[in-house]
C-alpha cells in the first residue's frame, strides 16, 4: 500500500520572518527528494485571508489556503515568527485558527517569535519553551504561565516544539525529519543544505563570549578577549587576577556579578566553544583537539561537552560524518 506523504503546514502572516518559513521548507523538501515524494513531505503554507503574504525582508509568498478552510489532516503545524509576530499573536482569528489545526496534528511547533503565536492560543500553558533570546523576557511577562528556557536552540515538551532564532527553525526541521526517517537521513539533509546536524536543543544560543552582558570598561572585558583569542592559554584565577590589577577574590566576585559564572566555568564553556568549531571544520583527532584548546586530555574534553552541551565530542563529530545522497538523484523507491 502506497504511503502518502506528510502534511506540513507553515502558519504564515504579514511581517513573518522570510527564513522563518522556506528554512524549514527546504529541510522538508530536501528530505522528500532524498527519499521519494509519497514517503516524504509535503508542505502549505496557511493564513488567515489565503492571499499572498508580504515577509519583513520585503519578499511576498504566496499561500495556499486558509486556516479555516484547511479540512486535511496535518501532520506537523509550524508557526513562523518574525516582526509581525505581536499582530499575529493579537489575532482572534489566526490564533483560533492555530488552536484548531493543533487538536488535530500529530505535532506542534513553532520558529523564532512564533511561540507567542502559539502562548496566545493557549498551547503553552504549563510547558518548557523557547524562542528567540530577544523576546524570551516577553514571552515569560505575557504569558506566566509557560516555564520559558532562554538559552536553548529548541525545546520538546510532549508533542509541542518550540525553537530559538530564525536558523534554529532549520535545527528543529532536521531534528524531525531525524525522528521520522532515522539520522542517515537526517544527515544527508544537513550535509546538503551545508548544516549542522544537529546543533543539540540545549545549545547555548550564541557565542559564550557574545552572550556575555559585559561592557567594553569593565575589567574583564581584556580578560574575556585574551581567553577567546587563546583558549588553552594559562587563565587560572591566580593569572587573570595579575593581568586585571585585582585580587583572586575580588576577580572572582566580578565574575560572579557580571558574567553569573565563576572563571574557571567561563574557561571551560569557550574552550568548549573552540573544540566544538575545530571539530566542525577539521579532521584532527580528538586528543590534538584537546591539547590545542587548552583540555589537556579527551577525558576532559568529554566531561567538559556532557557538562556543556549534553553530548560528547565524539557524537557531536560524528553528526557530521556521512556520504549524502545528492538531493536531485534518482530518489530511493518508496
Amino acid at each position: 500500500m502506497a504511503r502518502s506523504p506528510r502534511l506540513v503546514t507553515l502558519v504564515v502572516y504579514p511581517d513573518v520572518q522570510t527564513l522563518d518559513v522556506v528554512g524549514p521548507a527546504e529541510v522538508f523538501a530536501v528530505a522528500s527528494r532524498l527519499i521519494g515524494a509519497t514517503a516524504g513531505y509535503r508542505v502549505l503554507l496557511a493564513s488567515v485571508a489565503g492571499a499572498e503574504v508580504r515577509t519583513d525582508s520585503g519578499l511576498r509568498l504566496a499561500t495556499d489556503t486558509t486556516l479555516a478552510d484547511l479540512r486535511e489532516p496535518v501532520d506537523t503545524l509550524v508557526v513562523a515568527g518574525g516582526l509581525g509576530y505581536a499582530g499575529a499573536a493579537g489575532s482572534v482569528e489566526l490564533t483560533e485558527g492555530v488552536r484548531r489545526l493543533a487538536g488535530r496534528a500529530r505535532r506542534v511547533c513553532s520558529v523564532c517569535s512564533g511561540a507567542l503565536v502559539l502562548a496566545s492560543a493557549g498551547l503553552l500553558d504549563g510547558r518548557r519553551a523557547t524562542t528567540h533570546w530577544a523576546v524570551c523576557d516577553t514571552l515569560a511577562r505575557r504569558h506566566p504561565n509557560v516555564r520559558v528556557e532562554p538559552d536553548r536552540i529548541f525545546v520538546r515538551d510532549g508533542n509541542v516544539f518550540t525553537s530559538a532564532g530564525a536558523t534554529a527553525g532549520m535545527d528543529l526541521a532536521l531534528a524531525l525529519v531525524e525522528a521520522d526517517h532515522g539520522s542517515e537521513i537526517a544527515r544527508q539533509v544537513a550535509r546538503w543544505l551545508v548544516l549542522f546536524l544537529q546543533r543539540p536543543g540545549g545549545q547555548s544560543q550564541f557565542s559564550q563570549r557574545l552572550a556575555l552582558p559585559v561592557a567594553a570598561g569593565s575589567p574583564l572585558r581584556p580578560l574575556l578577549d585574551a581567553i577567546a583569542a587563546d583558549p588553552a592559554g594559562d587563565h587560572r584565577v591566580p593569572v587573570l587576577a595579575r593581568r586585571a590589577g585585582l585580587s583572586d577574590r575580588h576577580l572572582t566576585r566580578l565574575f560572579l556579578d557580571q558574567t553569573g559564572t565563576t572563571p574557571a566555568q567561563l574557561v571551560e564553556r569557550m574552550r568548549v566553544e573552540a573544540a566544538r568549531e575545530l571539530l566542525e571544520g577539521s579532521a584532527a583527532p580528538a586528543d590534538t583537539i584537546a591539547r590545542r584548546v587548552g583540555f589537556g586530555s579527551c577525558e576532559t574534553m568529554r566531561r567538559a561537552f556532557l557538562r556543556t552541551l549534553g553530548i560528547g565530542p565524539g557524537d557531536y563529530r560524528e553528526r557530521f560524518r556521512s556520504t549524502p545522497l545528492h538531493p536531485w538523484a534518482e530518489p530511493r523507491s518508496a
